[in-house]
């Protein structure tokens, strides 16, 4: 069933609301995935939006919408009979300077305010190890969920985070499970204690002890990606209904059917990103648990819906130290430079462009050659005009800085084939570069898409790369030390220095060195074999 965005009003919220059928089970969901710490509104582009834009109506989401939202919906489905989860899909840590000065402190606070039922781990709640995760645990008011994991020998964490829990909804038990992606190691950072599993190996086990029990309604709560969403539902018998995230993913079929092993539909959702949407999804179950009907779609979080004023105001409160280094101005930009995850994470985008240069110009006097910047640490577009900067930060949430090391040629190329690897399931580790061009190709296998790399010589011109030869390269932190897959920075760079800015500081002081205004660009240095 083809459904569209819609834009979620007030008085809307008790429209197509008819009595559930009571010889029925039917549950209704509503959900929100990758939040990202943009507890203010955001504007168009993903990135902060300003007081005056927010009372002119031109902003979406914010925590204090998302409490609004879930409330009006909530009480209006309640109040008709309806059965009601609430459920995150994991993700809100990491995006903002909120998260950069308060970690999950403020994230548990307006979570708990709202009231959820449960919550997956993503795997930007490791970004700070499991220390920031644990505390975050300690703090909500509800279970966060992780399956696929073996945390026994991480004692932060043990006991801490359940694999599933059950809930008697109108007499009816329904499990929710959570389940986090495998590459989390690569992409965050976890620890060496916590043990992962796959996510179907796990599941097929669980679903049947569950339906031993007599449990036979169970919701997955998964942060994997659509993609994944799919594999798994194809692949396990037994889950009803998928609520998912990690993709941002905003579906043109909501929700997205797979069939299971036993021929059944199982309803897949996601709710983009950001905190713009919230989800509902409708499921209705038979007396032998299986799903008769699933219907719904995402509402559209705009001006329209009103912020929850006793969350606006702690959210006010925590904000005002922080509005002197947001509101900063760094520069100007003459047109949109444009970090949308669809482009950077698989083909060259102006504010890949503009990062890695700012990169290169900030290293180039201590002989780096070639950058590599993940397309996936670039967190939102700038619109033209003014750049403060907040929204620098919000492009550059995670405080990575430029470390740079020593690389032989044929492991830059290995390193090239791990970032365009994954770029069918939007996979952040996409490489944006600067001082070198590649080509590759989308038709051939992984590990070998890489068909030609050329390095920018003193002149200008580009010659082609020397396997052999050794390149200073700089990248930030965090892919040094292996990050989203680049194992090869970690095991084979040399000489290796953490220089020390960090990447929002680079690309500032980029801005202003060329005078404050920055034209954006792309050109040919990523492109694709024809």
């Amino acid at each position: 069933m083809k459904k569209q965005a819609l834009a979620f009003t007030l008085g809307m919220a008790m429209a197509g609301i008819a009595a559930p059928a009571f010889a029925d089970f039917s549950l209704k969901i509503l959900h929100i995935n990758d939040v990202h710490s943009r507890i203010q509104p955001i504007n168009k582009y993903d990135s902060n939006c300003g007081a005056e834009d927010n009372a002119a109506g031109e902003c979406f989401g914010g925590m204090a919408r998302v409490a609004t939202a879930i409330e009006t919906r909530r009480s209006a489905l309640e109040g008709q009979g309806f059965n009601v989860l609430t459920l995150d899909a994991g993700d809100q840590f990491q995006g903002s300077l909120f998260y950069t000065t308060y970690k999950g402190a403020l994230a548990a606070q307006l979570m708990n305010m709202i009231g959820f039922d449960a919550m997956a781990v993503g795997n930007h709640e490791f970004d700070d190890g499991p220390e920031k995760l644990a505390e975050f645990v300690d703090a909500v008011d509800f279970p966060v969920l992780f399956a696929n994991a073996n945390l026994a020998d991480e004692p932060l964490l043990k006991g801490k985070v359940p694999s599933h829990i059950v809930k008697e909804i109108d007499g009816e038990k329904v499990a929710i499970i959570g389940v986090l992606a495998e590459d989390t190691a690569e992409t965050s950072s976890p620890g060496d204690n916590v043990k992962f599993i796959q996510a179907e190996e796990v599941l097929k086990k669980l679903v049947t002890q569950l339906e031993a029990d007599g449990v036979n309604k169970i919701v997955l709560l998964s942060h994997v990606g659509i993609n994944r969403d799919i594999a798994i539902a194809q692949a396990v018998d037994g889950i009803d209904v998928i609520v998912g995230g990690h993709s941002h993913t905003l579906l043109d079929e909501y929700p997205t059917m797979a069939k299971n092993p036993s021929g059944q539909d199982v309803p897949i959702v996601q709710a983009y990103a950001y905190s713009k949407y919230l989800g509902e999804l409708s499921v209705t179950w038979d007396d032998e648990g299986n799903v008769t009907e699933a219907e719904g779609a995402p509402w559209l979080l705009d001006a329209r819906v009103p912020e929850d004023k006793e969350m606006l105001a702690v959210i006010e409160e925590k904000a005002a130290p922080l509005e002197a280094i947001k509101a900063q101005v760094v520069g100007a930009s003459t047109d949109e430079i444009v970090g949308d995850r669809n482009v950077c994470r698989a083909e060259v985008c102006s504010m890949g462009v503009l990062v890695t240069e700012a990169m290169l110009d900030r290293t180039k006097d201590q002989g780096v050659q070639i950058v590599i910047q993940n397309g996936g640490g670039l967190r939102a577009s700038i619109d033209a005009g003014e750049i403060t900067m907040g929204e620098v930060l919000t492009v550059l949430p995670f405080q990575n800085t430029l470390a740079t090391f020593e690389l032989k040629g044929e492991h830059v190329i290995e390193a090239l084939e791990n970032g365009v690897s994954q770029v069918e399931d939007g996979a952040g580790r996409f490489p944006q570069v600067a001082g070198m061009k590649y080509t590759w190709d989308p038709e051939a296998e992984p590990g070998s898409r890489i068909v030609s790399v050329e390095v920018m010589q003193d002149d200008g011109s580009y010659a082609p790369l020397d396997e052999s030869a050794t390149y200073m390269v700089a990248t930030n932190n965090y892919m040094r030390a292996g990050g989203d897959g680049y194992k090869v920075f970690e095991t084979e760079g040399m000489n290796a220095y953490d220089y020390g800015p960090g990447l929002e500081v680079v690309v500032a002081d980029y801005i202003a060195k060329l005078g404050g205004e920055y034209t954006p660009m792309t050109d040919d240095r990523i492109s694709k074999a024809e």
